[in-house]
C-alpha cells in the first residue's frame, strides 16, 4: 500500500473522484473526494489534524475531512 493509498470501511481503495459516504450525528456527509491528504505538512496546510483524511465537498458546500475507515465509497 503506497503513502497516499487508503481503504474505506468495506476495504475498498478510495480515489479522488470517488463519491463517498458516512453518518455523523444522525445524518450523513457525502461527496466526491478532492484529495486524500497523508502527510503532516498538507494537514496542516488545510487545517486539518491527525492523517491520513479525505477531504470532500458535502451536500451543503461545506469541504470536510474523515478518516477513511468511517468512509464507504457509493
Amino acid at each position: 500500500m503506497s503513502d497516499n493509498e487508503v481503504k474505506d470501511k468495506n476495504g475498498n481503495i478510495i480515489h479522488p473522484g470517488d463519491y463517498v459516504v458516512t453518518k455523523i450525528r444522525g445524518g450523513t456527509h457525502e461527496g466526491h473526494v478532492k484529495e486524500i491528504i497523508s502527510d503532516q505538512q498538507r494537514a496542516e496546510e488545510v487545517h486539518v489534524k491527525n492523517p491520513p483524511k479525505v477531504r470532500f465537498e458535502n451536500k451543503d458546500g461545506k469541504m470536510v475531512a474523515h478518516n477513511p475507515g468511517t468512509l464507504e465509497i457509493k
